[in-house]
Order: structure tokens, then sequence, then C-alpha cells
């Protein structure tokens, strides 16, 4: 009898040591970024203008922007974002596009900076115009690709971009931009001449 519990208490202890190799890896809920570039492309022709943010050692404290983004005054602008993790060579844009149903970005500008879209952005209010370009399976807005139309008039102010991570259903038409975990919140200067 001795024996007998003996086998079932070694057999027990094996069957609960296993169940810990079956615990499937925690997903990682926001991705490592250490460049963002923002390009504009005038639709005018001419060169395209490119800012960078940069975090470096990947570390944090956050992206830290590198230049101002310097746009001509009535001029029509396609903005293309892409995404980098410079330490492991990691194109994280094409990550964010392939997982767009959990991914979007927020915009957020000073006033009277552009003719279209109006307004400061949909940081603070999701219902406030972005022009869109890109959208996942849902029908929902991307962010990876916008237009934009510079405003007539010379200003400057801020432009600063929210990469939100919102799984799991978090994302819908009117999911906020408190909503989910922070992927990057860059700042850049602006000015339009």
């Amino acid at each position: 009898m001795k024996k007998l519990l003996l086998l079932f208490f070694i057999l027990s202890i094996s069957a609960f040591m296993s169940c810990d190799d079956d615990v499937p890896e925690e997903e990682q809920s926001t991705e490592i970024i250490t460049r963002v570039r923002l390009l504009f492309s005038p639709a005018g022709g001419g060169a395209p203008i490119v800012v960078d943010a940069l975090d470096a050692d990947g570390l944090g404290p956050g992206l830290v922007a590198s230049g101002q983004i310097n746009l001509q005054s009535g001029e029509s602008y396609e903005l293309f974002i892409s995404l980098e993790n410079r330490l492991t060579d990691e194109d994280i844009t094409e990550e964010v596009r392939l997982e767009s149903n959990e991914h979007m970005l927020f915009f957020g500008f000073s006033s009277d900076l552009f003719e279209s879209p109006d307004g400061d952005g949909n940081l603070e209010d999701r219902a406030a115009s972005v022009n869109y370009l890109d959208q996942d399976a849902n029908n929902l807005p991307l962010g990876l690709i916008t237009s934009w139309i510079a405003g007539d008039n010379a200003s400057s102010g801020n432009f600063r971009i929210v990469l939100k991570h919102q799984p799991d259903g978090i994302k819908t038409a009117t999911s906020e931009s408190t909503e989910g975990a922070t992927d990057i919140d860059v700042t850049w200067p602006i000015a339009v001449d």
C-alpha cells in the first residue's frame, strides 16, 4: 500500500510540474519602437519633408523629436509613418499593419495649421476630423497613411502622434486615445510658411 501511495504521489507531482510548460507566453502589449519617421510627400512635387523621433537605447523614457516639420502653405501632402526597432532591425510598421485591427494612430495639432483636416485633431475627441487613407479589416482607421492640406497663412505650433495598441475589442468606431496601451507618443514642432 505504501508503494502505491508513493507512486501516486510521484505521478501527481510530475503532472503538476508539467503544467508549467503548458502556460502560454504572455503577449507583449506594446511594441518596442526606437525610430518613428514622418514623411510628408507634397502633391505638387518636390522633395518630401522628413523628420524623425529617436530613442537610441530603446529603454525610454521615450522618443525625442529630431527637427521641425516645415510645410509650404496651401500645399497638399500625404503623410507616411514608418516605425522601427533599430536594436533588433525590425520593421514595426509591417507588424502594426498586420495587426491593424489592434492599432490606431491618433493625431493632435495646433489650430489653424491645416486647411484639412480642420480643428486640432482627434486626440481629445475621436469624432474630430482626420483624413485617414488606410483602414483595418473592419474599415476602422489605422493612420500609417493620411492626407493633409497646409493652411494658407503662416503659423507654427506642435504636431503630435499617438499610437495606441487596442486589442480584444477595445478598438471600435468610437474608441478614444485614452483606451489601450500607448506604443508611441511623440510631439514635433511644426511651421507652415
